[in-house]
């Protein structure tokens, strides 16, 4: 047997979980290598996955770390990220909050969701305590109910948040002080389950077409369950895109999105460029989106060869 994979199985056994950090930073190399580094040198890592965009300006680091150990590496990449990015310079087209900007904590194998909102807390109050800023729990963790939505907390981001936050109640951080940051911002650090970032670039430079593709297709305005969705400009490239977060993709497939998207960019008379993962995809949602588009009858999982092998080792 393989020696990874049957490691991969113990290390599931023994309590994993994955964790899928967005930092602010996806034009400088050597910050982005230096932030991955530092994660990798704590105990148990295993780095999956490093994934960078200049236009959002941001890269997503996805790794899976033994949970005694799951704390200790977000505190590797959140002290490497205040150290090396500073939002005062810092433009892009995803929104963003602060250096080390959203901070999940994923299960995985046996893990309970609980323990995940346990390591969530644990991380949030030390990024406070021993980094001096201040941290938002969301998604599963969240104490406020309005947080549960990664959009409410990040509202305004790192210039807005700057204003509200010494002034108003209601957008005081969990842990930490009454104040973003100067350089490093807040931080949104949570439980979740698995989700697809999936995006779809338009041929269009126009963004109020891609806001309103966007608005059409996301929940929060009416569209498909368990999809979140921004248009957002691609400066200088004569594109536009709908950046979208898949929640459930068993419930709401890629290929159901996409099919929506086509047909409202249709009825704008806007071209669909192409689409990307961000991160890592489950392999059930690319075989349902196979499955779909090649119109398999009577298929099973277990025709997949790879799986197969997997399976058997």
């Amino acid at each position: 047997m393989d020696e990874t994979i049957e490691e991969g199985r113990e290390s599931v056994a023994e309590g994993l979980v994955e964790c899928v950090p967005n930092f602010s930073e996806g034009r400088r190399p050597e910050v982005i290598a230096a932030i991955r580094d530092a994660v990798a040198a704590t105990q148990g890592v295993r780095i999956l996955n490093v994934q960078s965009d200049a236009d959002h300006n941001r890269f997503v680091l996805t790794y899976v770390v033994p949970e005694s150990h799951a704390v200790d590496a977000g505190m590797a990449g959140a002290r490497a990220a205040a150290a090396l990015i500073d939002l005062r310079e810092h433009e892009g087209a995803h929104p963003r909050m602060g250096a080390l900007d959203v901070f999940p904590f994923v299960p995985l194998g046996d893990v309970p969701m609980a323990r995940c909102v346990a390591l969530a807390e644990e991380l949030g109050a030390r990024i406070a305590t021993e980094l001096d800023i201040p941290v938002y729990l969301y998604e599963e963790a969240a104490r406020d109910p309005k947080r549960t939505n990664l959009e409410y907390v990040r509202k305004g981001g790192f210039e807005g948040l700057r204003e509200t936050v010494p002034n108003d109640p209601a957008r005081r951080p969990d842990f930490g002080p009454a104040a973003v940051h100067p350089s490093a911002g807040a931080v949104a650090v949570g439980a979740r389950r698995a989700l697809i970032a999936f995006n779809v670039y338009l041929g269009t430079a126009d963004p109020s077409l891609a806001r309103a593709i966007a608005k059409a297709i996301r929940h929060s305005s009416g569209g498909l369950r368990y999809v979140k969705g921004l248009g957002l400009e691609m400066p200088g490239t004569g594109t536009t895109q709908v950046s979208m977060n898949l929640t459930n993709f068993k419930a709401t497939s890629m290929v159901t999105v996409m099919d929506l998207i086509r047909a409202e960019a249709a009825r704008w008379g806007i071209p669909v460029l192409h689409s990307e993962v961000i991160g890592l995809v489950p392999m059930d949602a690319l075989l349902d989106a196979a499955q779909a588009f090649l119109q398999l009858r009577d298929f099973s999982r277990d025709q997949v060869l790879e799986r197969r092998l997997l399976l058997e080792e």
